[in-house]
């Protein structure tokens, strides 16, 4: 199929992008640059051996959105492209409104105005807020805990009202918990912009050198070692998982969601000492207060995907953070190296 990929030079979007390249698919990218870079266009080009047009637009600019639309006429649409650290949009959430929100709107209408109805988009298990069911199922009632989340939220009850409304429609949600690893190449991975605001990234800097020390945020959680819980997921299991949702969303219509994860958590000191072993040496942290928003554990139910999709993450926590660890150590300026 034809496939167009927002914020396909990101982190998740590029991972992506070359596994729907290698399974066969033809890709565009359209992205702003914002929050990713164009050398990662490039390294997926060397990496596939195949050519990759990008447009460079934001989904803020409705003119260019349908233009893009128009270019590309795609058979679907896979929408990571918006703003994602929960912290800034704690402090500054209006932009997180205009981006997310904003940009998904514009994105639904170009595609209505083309005929473009099959769309994948990228949600976050940040719309289970703090969930009452560990594993988090599906049908979990939806909540946000912070602006990001509730931005991910109301795209997905637009796209839930739009569905309903339309059956021509066809919608995949997809509900990651938290991706992490690289290709394993070392020429793809993520590059956050200033301080990183998840944690396999901060591990990775201060591993390289680049910061002192990791800030563990909270030590008095009701866990087992006191720190945090998520469920860790390899980027190129969530890029598969794309994959098998596409085959889902060109047979049927509707609008669907599937979590991604493992289904197992791993705590914030766990993933600190499977870091460390992958580097051979300890890496410094810290103590320091909660973040607001966060909540003490949240781990998948993946049956839904696995049942529905046949799909099921196969990269274990120290498969991640090797593959993490390899990345950071070849680009310790991540794309401008």
């Amino acid at each position: 199929m034809r496939i167009l990929v927002t914020g396909g030079a990101g982190y998740l979007g590029s991972h992506t992008v070359l596994t729907l390249l290698e399974t066969g698919h033809e890709v565009t990218v359209l992205d702003n640059f914002q929050n990713s870079s164009p050398v990662a266009i490039r390294r997926i080009e060397e990496l596939s051996g195949m050519p990759v047009p990008c447009l460079a637009a934001d989904l803020s600019d409705s003119i260019a959105v349908r233009r893009a639309l128009a270019a590309t006429a795609p058979d679907a649409v896979v929408h990571f492209a918006g703003l994602k650290s929960v912290g800034d949009s704690t402090m500054d959430p209006l932009p997180y409104f205009l981006g997310n929100v904003g940009g998904a709107l514009n994105l639904l209408e170009a595609m209505e105005e083309g005929g473009a109805r099959r769309l994948l988009f990228s949600s976050s298990a940040t719309v289970y807020g703090a969930p009452r069911t560990i594993p988090v199922p599906e049908d979990e009632p939806l909540s946000a805990t912070n602006p990001y989340g509730r931005t991910k939220l109301m795209i997905e009850q637009m796209l839930g009202d739009l569905a309903a409304a339309d059956d021509r429609w066809s919608i995949g949600i997809l509900r990651y918990f938290n991706p992490v690893g690289a290709h394993p190449s070392g020429r793809l991975g993520e590059d956050p912009r200033g301080t990183p605001t998840n944690l396999i990234p901060l591990v990775g800097q201060v591993a390289v050198g680049l910061r002192p020390f990791v800030r563990i945020f909270g030590s008095d959680y009701d866990t087992p070692d006191g720190t945090g819980i998520r469920d860790f997921i390899h980027v190129l299991d969530l890029a598969k998982g794309h994959v098998a949702a596409l085959d889902w969303i060109v047979s049927k219509t509707g609008a669907r969601a599937w979590n991604l994860g493992t289904g197992r958590g791993y705590s914030v000191l766990e993933v600190l000492s499977a870091y460390s072993e992958a580097v051979g040496r300890d890496i410094p942290y810290r103590f320091v207060e909660r973040r607001p928003g966060d909540i003490p554990a949240s781990f998948a139910d993946t049956s839904k995907a696995e049942q529905e999709l046949g799909w099921k993450a196969r990269h274990g926590l120290p498969e991640m953070v090797a593959d993490h660890w390899r990345w950071q150590r070849l680009n310790p300026g991540g794309y401008g190296v």
